[in-house]
């Protein structure tokens, strides 16, 4: 096979491509291999290509590249904003571009692990949406407090068979009605502290007169990203599976989709809690004080383009359709909004430049998938400014032929 090599980009950043026959169908990789093409055989302006991958290297995210310090600058600031799970320094601006199942580009340091932040939440998703299809949940629109009526603490600090804590996440008048639906979408409203964290305490009201006496919104009438609801979610899915979701999102999606063995999405030091007697630690729905999916641009590579085919893996439905289909539905309260974390390019006002039916598993950093089923193309991009992300979109469209 003869590789080819793009001129370096800045000066440290070099593309490899490699020829390959144009294939019949949509390709997908083993565990042990993904083929590539050239750009020029993909139906791509290797220049224009070049111009769009130097744009987003040169789009680097001004946050320092220490994490912990880039959490402190940030949400750091918030109150109840104390790390409380793992961190880790993130490596250059690194992406890949696949079209068609096939990498066509690539640049950065993409074998790297790195913190995905809100990424981690598409993967929560997908273990709920495999809850519903086995039965563990009956009906999206159940209510949780159904499934999770309480939740036994683990302490390493006291015997196994002592006296533990028990907490109630969805008891009380407003938490009791919250369906698995409203959770999914982030319209719930959830109330309460969990793992130390307040609600109001994420992205509070820069009113801090309404922190403890803000409105208390109808389940599925106001969008509002918050983290501590989500790991809520989190926690109340762990329940459903009474087993770790690493280890189902391995099981059922990682090792199917040949994933690498270095992911690992982790929780936080005081969410363990005790399922059947053992120890099981709670995980994060993003690294907002730490923690969270630490992963390659590989296996998200991977990932998205699972997502781009619906579900669907090489002919095996790893994630049911109807999940992806409802994943991919507008969320009421923000169009733009699907199941976590799909967001949606409904009335192209997310990313002006992609089509409509483009969506982007996104979290903070900013990490990437984009999915472009109108263009069989997907892409992850890894430490851009968020405000760059549509300026990459249309000049990787634009090298398209």
């Amino acid at each position: 096979m003869k590789r080819l090599f793009l001129s370096s980009l800045l000066g440290f950043v070099s593309v490899i491509l490699f020829s390959q026959d144009n294939p019949a169908n949509d390709y997908f990789p083993s565990s042990k291999k993904w083929e590539k093409r050239s750009p020029l055989e993909a139906g791509f302006d290797t220049s224009k290509l070049n111009l769009a991958i130097r744009f987003a290297v040169e789009s680097e995210s001004r946050n320092p590249r220490n994490m912990e310090l880039s959490q402190k600058m940030s949400f750091g600031k918030e109150p109840f904003g104390e790390p409380i799970g793992p961190f880790a320094d993130r490596g250059d601006p690194t992406g890949i571009i696949i079209h068609k199942g096939y990498i066509i580009a690539e640049w950065g340091e993409p074998a790297r692990v790195d913190m995905t932040h809100s990424v981690s939440k598409s993967f929560l998703s997908t273990v709920i949406g495999l809850a519903v299809d086995k039965g563990l949940i009956r009906d999206i629109n159940d209510t949780v407090a159904n499934y999770v009526p309480s939740v036994r603490l683990y302490d390493p600090g006291k015997p196994a068979t002592g006296e533990q804590q028990y907490i109630y996440p969805f008891s009380g008048a407003h938490n009791k009605r919250l369906t698995w639906e409203v959770m999914l979408r982030q319209t719930s409203d959830w109330e309460g502290t969990l793992w130390g964290k307040p609600d109001w305490a994420d992205r509070p009201d820069p009113d801090s007169t309404k922190w403890h006496n803000r409105k208390r919104n109808e389940p599925g009438t106001v969008w509002k990203y918050n983290d501590v609801r989500v790991n809520a979610l989190a926690l109340a899915a762990t329940c459903v599976w009474k087993r770790s979701l690493p280890g189902v999102l391995k099981e059922y999606i990682m090792d199917p989709i040949g994933a690498s063995s270095s992911w690992q999405w982790n929780g936080y030091k005081n969410s363990w809690i005790s399922i059947n007697g053992k120890p099981v630690n709670a995980v994060s729905g993003g690294g907002h004080w730490g923690g969270g999916m630490f992963i390659n641009a590989y296996d998200m590579a991977r990932f998205g383009l699972l997502t781009l085919h619906r579900g669907n893996w090489n002919g095996k439905q790893l994630i049911p359709g109807k999940w992806i289909e409802r994943s991919l539905t507008p969320t009421t309260a923000n169009p733009g909004y699907g199941y976590m974390n799909f967001f949606l390019n409904t009335g192209k006002k997310y990313f002006p430049h992609a089509p409509v039916t483009a969506f982007i598993h996104i979290g903070n950093g900013a990490n990437i998938i984009y999915v472009d089923p109108e263009h069989d193309l997907v892409m992850v991009v890894r430490w851009i400014e968020t405000k760059a992300i549509d300026g990459m979109v249309q000049r990787v469209l634009d090298a398209l032929k």
